[in-house]
């Protein structure tokens, strides 16, 4: 008998708990939240983004970070990540037993201004300390360039000024960068030419790449990053989320979307597509209002089909 053939795989990094309920109305109880981060790990999700230690008087949706880092089971292949913005909400971060921090670059200093308070140099300087902090106490980091491709307030950034920063921040020597489309305004032909550069100019710390839909490109976004030699991919159940700091994103690529995707191309993502879809629907009790996900309105297709 011949062996089965292994398929690709493409990790999907679960932002759901974080970017996608930060921009939510309604403000969801850590129990709720733990509920959430459950089921989307039984549905599959090995890697997830659960809180951002930041000042819960700006993002009132992520008050209690601690709280609800120190009772989040501790799972073989499962790991938690942490947004921190700056070193104290990384040092708040590694009092919890959370294994991996984020930090965010913005490619704007109008942006970064508006959003973290600082400039693209601080927050670049700022990761570095992030970094050292990490790795002194044992964990994982990671950074993510935000407004990449367009930024709400300046508009265009320039590929280079991308290419630029993330060389200068592979200096830290982080797990991965993510280059991110924060306000969903990026096409696929310059996806898949900024993630190749990036990529060229890094090597070998691998590219993440995190895709809002405001414009319905996010899709074709993400299958153009993959083509560009991208392997992990941010999105969120139910495609929940946006910048409270950014006019007009909306959210995330949905998880079950993009699971659905890649499972009919012949990628392997571990998400089972129906407890995934499920988590979907009992969100839109939680937070009062449907999700947008295509999969979350669609038939099942076939009946019995379950991504691999």
């Amino acid at each position: 008998m011949m062996p089965a053939t292994k398929l690709p795989v493409i990790d999907i990094v679960e932002v759901g708990a974080r970017d996608g309920l930060q921009n939510e109305k309604a403000i969801l109880p850590i129990a709720a939240r733990l509920d959430l981060i459950a089921r989307l790990v039984a549905a599959g999700s090995r890697r997830l983004e659960v809180a951002s230690f930041v000042d819960p008087a700006r993002v009132p949706q992520m008050a209690g970070a601690e709280e609800l880092a120190h009772a989040l089971p501790i799972l073989p292949g499962v790991t938690y990540i942490g947004l921190v913005l700056n070193k104290r909400g990384a040092l708040r971060a590694l009092e919890t037993p959370l294994q991996e921090l984020g930090a965010v670059v913005p490619l704007s200093d109008t942006f970064g201004m508006r959003n973290q308070g600082k400039t693209m140099a601080q927050c670049a300087t700022i990761a570095g300390e992030i970094a050292a902090l990490a790795r002194a106490n044992g964990r994982r980091f990671q950074i993510t360039l935000s407004v990449a491709y367009g930024c709400p307030f300046e508009g265009e950034i320039p590929a280079q000024r991308v290419v630029d920063m993330a060389r200068q921040l592979a200096a830290f020597a982080p797990h991965e960068i993510a280059i991110a489309d924060t306000i969903g305004m990026a096409a696929p032909t310059e996806v898949s030419a900024l993630i190749s550069t990036v990529r060229a100019a890094i090597a070998p710390i691998p590219v993440r790449a995190h895709f809002h839909d405001t414009r319905n490109t996010g899709i074709a976004n993400v299958w153009a990053a993959i083509g560009a030699g991208a392997t992990t991919i941010d999105s969120a159940v139910g495609g929940l989320g946006g910048c409270p700091f950014a006019p007009g994103a909306a959210g995330n690529v949905a998880s079950e979307d993009v699971a659905y995707m890649l499972a009919r191309s012949g990628f392997a993502t571990g998400i089972d597509l129906p407890a995934m879809i499920a988590t979907a629907h009992w969100l839109q009790g939680q937070i009062g209002r449907p999700v947008v996900s295509a999969l979350s309105r669609a038939p099942a297709f076939p009946p019995e089909f379950r991504a691999p």
